[in-house]
This record gives C-alpha cells, sequence and structure tokens, in this order.
C-alpha cells in the first residue's frame, strides 16, 4: 500500500481503511518527542510542506508530560532531570516553529501545541482514562506497551540489565499521555478524520489497528508510516522516549464509545 506522495517523502498506510482515510485528506497529526534527532528543523520544514500540499489541516503535537520523570527514572537527580526536562521542551518547541515558519507560505492551517494544552479536553481526558483503564485489564495491550516500552529505552539500559518495574511505569505514563492521539484524534480535535504520521511502524500499531476487540482506533484515525523516500531502505529508529543517556540530547461523529475501527 506504498504511496509515493512527492520527491521527498514515502507513505505506507497500514490498512486498506488508512489508506482510504489518507486519500480523503482531511487531517494529519504528526508527533514530535524531545531528543529525537530525526526530527530537525529542516525535517520539519519538509514535513510541514509535504503536509499542507495533502491536508487540509495539520497539527504538530509535541510531548511535554513526563518529560523530566524519564531523565530521573534513568540516572538524573530530581533537580538536574526537570532542569533538563524544561530545556529539551523548549528546544523541541523551537525547532519545530522555526521548521514551519521556514516552510513557506502554508497552503493549509497549521497548528503547533504541547500535549499538555490538551489535559483539560473532556474527549482527551476519557481516552487518556481508557488507556490506562486497558493498561490495567488487556494482556496483550499491556504486553505491547511493554514491547514498545523496551523498544525505545532497551538502549539506556547498562548491559546485561533489566528495565525496572519503576522504569516501566514512567515508560507506560509517557506513552498514555500520547496514545489518546492514535485512538481518536477525530473527536479530540474535531476534524472528520486523521491521519497519525510517523517515520516508522510502532510496536503497538498491530493492537490499536489490527486485532478484533480491546483497546482499538476508531474508524476515522488512521496510522501511515511517512518517511523520506531516499532513506526508506535503511532509516533506523531514534529514541520516541527522551534520550536519557546523551550529554547533548536528552531524554506524540458519534461519541468515542460509539466508534469502533473499520
Amino acid at each position: 500500500m506504498t504511496i509515493t506522495a512527492d520527491a521527498s517523502f514515502e507513505v505506507l498506510p497500514f490498512t486498506r481503511t488508512c489508506r482510504h482515510i489518507w486519500e480523503d485528506g482531511d487531517h494529519v497529526l504528526i508527533g514530535v518527542s524531545p531528543g529525537n534527532s530525526y526530527f530537525s528543523s529542516e525535517r520539519i520544514g519538509d514535513l510541514a510542506r509535504w503536509a499542507t500540499t495533502r491536508f487540509a489541516q495539520v497539527d504538530f503535537v509535541y510531548a511535554d508530560l513526563h518529560v523530566d520523570r524519564m531523565f530521573a527514572a534513568f540516572g538524573y537527580a530530581p533537580e538536574h532531570a526537570e532542569k533538563r526536562a524544561a530545556k529539551e521542551i523548549k528546544a523541541v518547541r523551537r525547532r519545530i516553529l522555526k521548521g514551519v515558519e521556514e516552510s513557506g507560505p502554508p497552503l493549509a492551517e497549521i497548528r503547533v501545541r504541547a500535549l499538555s494544552e490538551f489535559q483539560s479536553n473532556p474527549v482527551y481526558q476519557l481516552l487518556h482514562r481508557r488507556v490506562l483503564h486497558f493498561l490495567e485489564t488487556d494482556e496483550e495491550f499491556r504486553k505491547g506497551c511493554e514491547e514498545m516500552a523496551l523498544h525505545f529505552v532497551g538502549s539506556k539500559l547498562p548491559g546485561g540489565e533489566s528495565i525496572t518495574d519503576a522504569q516501566l511505569q514512567v515508560c507506560f505514563d509517557y506513552m498514555a499521555a500520547e496514545l489518546p492521539f492514535f485512538v481518536d484524534t477525530p473527536s479530540i480535535l474535531d476534524v472528520p478524520s486523521s491521519v497519525a504520521a510517523y517515520h516508522v511502524k510502532m510496536p503497538l500499531t498491530d493492537v490499536l489497528f489490527a486485532r478484533g476487540g480491546g483497546l482499538r482506533a476508531t474508524r476515522n484515525q488512521a496510522y501511515a508510516v511517512v518517511r523520506p523516500e531516499a532513506a526508506a531502505a535503511s532509516i533506523h529508529t531514534p529514541a520516541e522516549t527522551p534520550d536519557t543517556t546523551s550529554n547533548h540530547v536528552p531524554p506524540t461523529g458519534g461519541t468515542v464509545d460509539d466508534r469502533r475501527a473499520a
């Protein structure tokens, strides 16, 4: 289901339904995390130009919740963790705004917002509670979250050491803040349909978009891998969670219950 959108990006919708939502072109959400070197201001600019040629609305949402706790869980002193988190959150916002500004006159509406701005959104609150509920009650979903946590933070663990319960819980909290946007962005942002775009397939994609029960993406929520075409064959996965090991770049119609994924 590969779509070559233009000369710079290759698009791979996850399912046939995801492709149809992509073709509708209503909205795309691009999540950005602190410490992810993939998201340079130049890359943001490229993504902004690409997105506005295809979608009526574009949202860049950057992670700013639990970042300090991620630093602390992986070895930073609490005060240092808070300072580094604040620094990196400011840096990622600055990169996004710079990239969007340098992308040229937008052909569609572009918004840049932090995850924390949605904490008072009733739909986001409901979805967040559902994510936490399924973490406690759905073994398959929890296992997927554990795999996702290890996928992104395994390289940060000293050789031979396993992730601790405390570290895993912080990873869960970090992911749970982002997952509402992979379940039902249309209801959160009041758009007809939405594509969550990221440059790699996430370990939870199958759980949210391919299984028959449990927590699933709604029928007007899509997921697509969007990656630089030139690097498609060799691209690697940068840390989605904050990079806590680096000295330079430390550690995205109807009610929700009525709607189901196709």
